[in-house]
């Protein structure tokens, strides 16, 4: 409905322009952010001041008077604002026919953007005999928002992970192990992976800091690639099977499940052989070594070892495997990956390669990139093991809100199962509400609040709008999109029509924070609202529409949240 009317407006105000001479203007709509601009208005008469000749607000009175007099539906009126906007009023019965529409649309927020397209998206990432760490769980929760985001918009979406499960970070562990030995069978799956992470931490302490370890390790490292040692490989097959087994089950509470995996094992054979058969057409000898200089290409880029000088592909040769793997296998119109910041210009060298090796893939390949997660300490980082592991992370969170929810009435089970949504949504927001590419400060206290800007607060919003539902089939007090004749229109309502369009923005962005943010004005909206008066009445006549705001809402709450990858709960 609303694209309809904004499509009618675009069409209107697009021909007046082109009457006055201008060819292809561009027409933009803004939500207002107060209700006495109206709901919605336009710069036109600004942008095309110049080649109108005239002065911008004489333009928006002219053309407000020019769309009055179209009588497009459900417009009120239309008025000039200085320094020259044009700003749209909505009748009310806008609003109550935007929330019939809410309620009856099975896929509220939806749309065909992408019908027909198939991307495949690339995220989290962890390496396996390495810790699951806070930026893998960032990585997880961008990439799994932008996964439902691209559902919602009609297209076919693959879930991909790559994981590091070969390499000098493997060797580092397994070197330590040798000599450790494996823990107790008697630790659970986590604990196991908890005991490799720190072999990984202390081999790559040795490493760095004795000559003789750097050599054994790096001996090893070439015994794990070309599986030579027997005792090696079993150690090796028993470390990647536990970690991987670990992931799994954070996977599972973080509610992602991938389509396919991609391993630098796999990898790195085939991106060996790429780089190789290309040797002095995209890549060039440098001391025995194999690299790429991307400066010649661009003189933005630097230059990247493809293949060490022991024969070795390394993650920039694997990297080349996989991206052609992908195309080749499953031929996406779009192929988006989602690291952290710091590997943004690696990534472009990475992009620059395959573009010349397959320029067909050029406009195919998309970077998406988000910033660090500091705490008081700073950058967290697995190499010196100064590092907050993810699942501890969460598991810090679930404790923190079983603590709160101690005097509730609950099962334990239920206690158990809202702690853990409770805390998958508490730091999945705090890492969404915040725009990709820079840095947060994660506070626990706040990201755990059941008010304010959280993503508990959020679930709790929905949890009142649900019990107010409830209430209203216990009182048989009926939803009515009739909206009562002395009704002003709130807030909330106006906040409600916005969603599909916040979802769309989200989407032409590849940005969840639209969203996070849209969120956490329409729970504020409706707590306004909440406060306004009694909702569920049988005796007040408006009580019905109030009701069918509260089931608009919860409605659009709960379509929201899940494009966040945060579940809801019924209680708290």
């Amino acid at each position: 409905m609303k694209e309809e009317l904004l499509s009618k407006l675009n069409q209107a105000i697009t021909s007046w322009l082109n009457d006055k001479g201008i060819e292809n203007p561009e027409v933009h709509f803004e939500q207002s952010a107060m209700v006495e601009f109206g709901e919605y208005s336009t710069n036109v008469a600004m942008r095309y001041a110049k080649e109108l000749q005239n002065n911008p607000f004489d333009i928006a009175t002219e053309l407000a008077s020019f769309l009055e007099t179209k009588k497009i539906n459900f417009i009120e009126k239309v008025e000039p604002a200085k320094p020259g906007f044009v700003n749209i009023y909505l009748k009310k019965n806008f609003f109550a026919k935007q929330i019939s529409e809410i309620l009856s649309d099975s896929n509220w927020g939806a749309n065909q953007s992408l019908s027909g397209k198939k991307i495949m998206i690339e995220y989290t990432q962890p390496n396996t005999f390495k810790p699951f760490h806070v930026g893998h769980l960032m990585s997880n929760a961008i990439g799994e928002s932008l996964s439902r985001i691209f559902e919602i918009s009609g297209a076919q979406t693959l879930r991909a992970n790559y994981q590091g499960d070969i390499g000098p970070h493997v060797a580092k562990a397994v070197w330590v192990m040798l000599k450790k030995g494996k823990p107790s069978n008697t630790l659970s799956v986590s604990e196991k992976a908890s005991y490799i992470g720190q072999c990984y931490v202390e081999g790559n302490s040795a490493y760095e800091g004795d000559t003789d370890a750097k050599r054994e390790i790096d001996e090893l490292n070439e015994k794990i690639y070309k599986k030579s040692d027997k005792e090696v490989n079993a150690l090796y097959e028993w470390g990647r099977e536990i970690t991987l087994e670990a992931f799994e089950a954070i996977y599972k509470v973080l509610g992602t499940k991938f389509d396919r995996y991609y391993f630098e094992s796999e990898m790195a054979t085939l991106g060996k052989k790429i780089v190789l058969d290309n040797v002095d057409k995209v890549f060039s000898e440098s001391d025995s070594a194999i690299v790429f200089e991307a400066d010649k290409f661009d003189p933005k880029l630097h230059t990247r070892v493809f293949i060490n000088s022991k024969g070795l592909p390394t993650y920039e040769s694997k990297e080349i495997g996989l991206t052609v793997t992908k195309f080749e296998k499953e031929s996406p119109d779009l192929s988006v990956v989602v690291t952290a910041v710091e590997q943004a210009d690696y990534m472009k060298v990475i992009a620059k390669a395959v573009s010349i090796l397959h320029p067909e893939y050029e406009n195919k390949m998309q970077h998406v990139s988000h910033g660090m997660m500091r705490f008081a300490d700073g950058k967290m980082s697995s190499r010196t093991g100064n590092v907050i592991a993810g699942e501890s992370l969460l598991k810090d969170a679930q404790e923190k809100v079983l603590e709160r929810l101690s005097g509730k009435e609950f099962t334990s089970e239920e206690k158990n199962s809202i702690a853990t949504k409770v805390s998958v949504a508490a730091v999945k927001y705090s890492i969404l509400k915040q725009a990709l590419g820079f840095n947060i400060i994660y506070d626990f206290e706040e990201s755990i609040s059941f008010e304010g800007d959280s993503g508990p607060y959020l679930q709790y919003a929905t949890v009142r709008a649900h019990a107010l539902i409830k209430k209203a089939e216990d009182e048989q007090v009926n939803e009515s999109t009739d909206m009562p004749k002395d009704w002003e229109v709130t807030t909330l309502e106006r906040n409600l029509s916005r969603f599909s369009e916040v979802v769309t923005r989200s989407m032409d962005e590849l940005e969840p924070h639209h969203i996070a943010v849209y969120l956490t004005e329409l729970a504020s909206s409706f707590n306004s609202f909440y406060g306004q008066g009694k909702i569920v009445d049988i005796n007040d006549s408006s009580s019905e529409y109030r009701v069918a705001l509260t089931k608009s809402f919860y409605k659009t709450m709960k379509n929201g949240l899940y494009l966040l990858g945060i579940e809801t709960v019924d209680k708290m």
